[in-house]
């Protein structure tokens, strides 16, 4: 019996070695596993970070529905402070155009800056009609604003409407 369990022993050894990974295999495995560790890591911060922009942009952007529909109305409001008699004493047309103004800025609307006289941009201007100019330094420039443009944030919503010479 002793020959039988010095064998057995020694086939255990054997088998033990050939089935056991040796050190070189290990570390390579576990390079593999950190490897996949540091990716799936880094692909989370990524994840992280763009639903946290897309929050942002989000909360930017969310009344830009109800602002847009009030654009006109504020438009309407500067129409009839522009046509309103100069001798009126009645001051509550212009009282509620600021305030309705200052509402509308706090929520985020910011009214595009556009002047006589500025060269006409198509990326934020519209133009709704072309005039022949009358000098040369004229051409290409704005001659005339219809109506203001409005955006939110980056977002434009409303391009001013502008007259352009040719």
């Amino acid at each position: 019996m002793t020959k039988k369990t010095s064998n057995n022993k020694k086939a255990s050894k054997n088998a033990t070695k050939k089935k056991s990974p040796s050190i070189k295999e290990l570390n390579e495995s576990l390079k593999l596993e950190n490897d996949k560790y540091v990716r799936l890591f880094a692909e989370f911060e990524n994840f992280k970070r763009r639903t946290a922009k897309e929050r942002v942009e989000l909360f930017k952007t969310a009344g830009k529905d109800v602002l847009s529909s009030l654009v006109p109305v504020l438009e309407d409001f500067k129409r009839a402070i522009s046509q309103e008699d100069s001798n009126s004493d009645d001051k509550g047309i212009n009282l509620i155009y600021n305030k309705f103004n200052e509402t509308l800025k706090n929520q985020g609307l910011i009214e595009i800056e556009v002047n006589v006289g500025d060269i006409f941009d198509a990326e934020i201007h519209e133009a709704i009609s072309q005039i022949p100019a009358q000098e040369n330094s004229q051409k290409g420039k704005i001659i005339d604003i219809i109506q203001g443009g409005y955006k939110i944030g980056d977002n434009i919503i409303t391009y001013p409407k502008v007259v352009v010479a040719q």
